[in-house]
């Protein structure tokens, strides 16, 4: 793996952990992370991993966009900066490996997006959430498209229009992550959700991952015709006819390269 300035990547057994660590600037999302982040997901995507963790290293799992890089920014630098940001929500739902947020601490504003986007989230009991424009001066209009597909109307009202931090419990009641759990056991508890949602062939996965994402939010008609055609042709897949066949011949399946 490459190295970065303000990423750590490493690989944990099938996995790579991702790391946001520039916790003296409460790992924002400057240009120089996202286009660090960008370069990492791209690298670990074509590598064996079979999932992602992402984490944050410090007092704060990531306070968003980081403001240094948008008061002296004209509307398109910024427009430029949130295309980028923009990028790295859309890349981290097209890598093929099924990607885990691991919420330590505070996740806010792009920081919450980032949580929302991702594929799964566990959070620890100290974690917390907002969008906190809502009570300041530049409302959280991105984040807020990534967290609304996942908490509802009405939540992402309450979140977007107070700013307020919502508590772990709270985020994992609204559908916001999958699980809270005490600090001491974030670990553990990523590490086998992770585990429980990468077995399986690893390209069968891959093409589900995709799929579920081009069908989410479609009419169900629309959802319906993507997921019977692409059920249709990946039944002749080699991952498909390995998993039937070791079903019938009650044997492990032998998943192909």
């Amino acid at each position: 793996m490459a190295a970065y300035e303000h990423l750590t990547v490493a690989a944990r057994g099938p996995s790579a952990w991702v790391t946001l660590n520039h916790p003296e600037r409460r790992n924002a999302l400057s240009w120089s992370m996202l286009r660090e982040l960008h370069k990492a997901l791209t690298e670990v995507s074509d590598s064996p991993a079979t999932g992602i963790v992402l984490a944050g290293n410090g007092p704060v799992f990531c306070s968003g966009h980081d403001f240094a890089d948008v008061i002296a920014a004209d509307t398109d630098d910024v427009r430029e900066l949130l295309e980028l940001c923009t990028g790295v929500m859309r890349l981290i739902q097209s890598v093929p490996q099924i990607v885990v947020a691991r919420v330590h601490a505070l996740a806010v504003a792009a920081g919450c997006q980032l949580v929302a986007t991702c594929d799964l989230a566990v959070a620890g009991e100290s974690a917390g959430f907002a969008l906190p424009g809502g009570k300041g001066g530049w409302f959280c209009h991105t984040p807020a498209v990534a967290v609304a597909r996942s908490v509802g109307r009405k939540r992402l009202m309450e979140m977007a229009l107070t700013g307020d931090v919502i508590n772990a419990r709270t985020a994992a009641d609204w559908g916001l992550i999958n699980r809270v759990v005490p600090d001491r056991e974030l670990d553990t508890a990523v590490e086998e959700l992770l585990a429980r949602a990468t077995r399986g062939s690893p390209a069968s996965k891959a093409l589900g991952k995709q799929t579920l994402y081009a069908q989410l939010d479609r009419p169900e008609a629309d959802a319906y015709e993507i997921a019977g055609e692409v059920m249709a042709v990946s039944s002749q897949s080699p991952a498909a006819r390995e998993g039937v066949a070791s079903f019938l011949d009650k044997r492990a399946p032998v998943w192909p390269a």
